[in-house]
């Protein structure tokens, strides 16, 4: 009787170990971020923060380059989205944010499902020119 009541006084301890090793609820896919440049940040800006990344940050920008994979379409806000997802899928486990001063952000949606094929227009070209237009 006494090991009885032992083992249910340890329910509520096991019940506590399990619920803190935060695992996950789903299977990830719904949860997955990408980095993506802001569509309303000007070129000179996307280019300072690729500037960096490409180099202090430590991303081979060979896929953005003439001849790269991601080279086309040849629109700065695409070949930032690249760099800056690059960087920040990287190193977003050891604390970097997808921020690049204030010329990123995250989205939910896969931008290499909507750029980086000459057969699609870019998407963040028609996230830019759309939220240009008055409504």
């Amino acid at each position: 009787m006494a090991s009885r009541s032992m083992a249910l006084s340890l329910i509520p301890w096991i019940l506590v170990a399990l619920l803190s090793l935060n695992l996950p609820l789903s299977d990830g896919d719904d949860e997955k971020q990408w980095c993506i440049a802001d569509p309303q940040t000007t070129d000179e800006q996307l280019q300072g923060a690729m500037n960096w990344a490409c180099g202090t940050g430590g991303v081979n920008c060979t896929k953005i380059q003439p001849g790269g994979e991601c080279y086309d379409p040849n629109i700065v806000v695409d070949h930032a989205s690249y760099v800056f997802n690059d960087y920040w899928q990287r190193f977003k486990n050891q604390g970097a944010y997808c921020y690049f001063n204030a010329v990123a952000l995250n989205t939910g949606e896969d931008p290499s499902e909507q750029t980086h094929s000459p057969q699609k227009k870019s998407w963040l070209l028609q996230v830019r020119v759309s939220s240009m237009i008055p409504l």
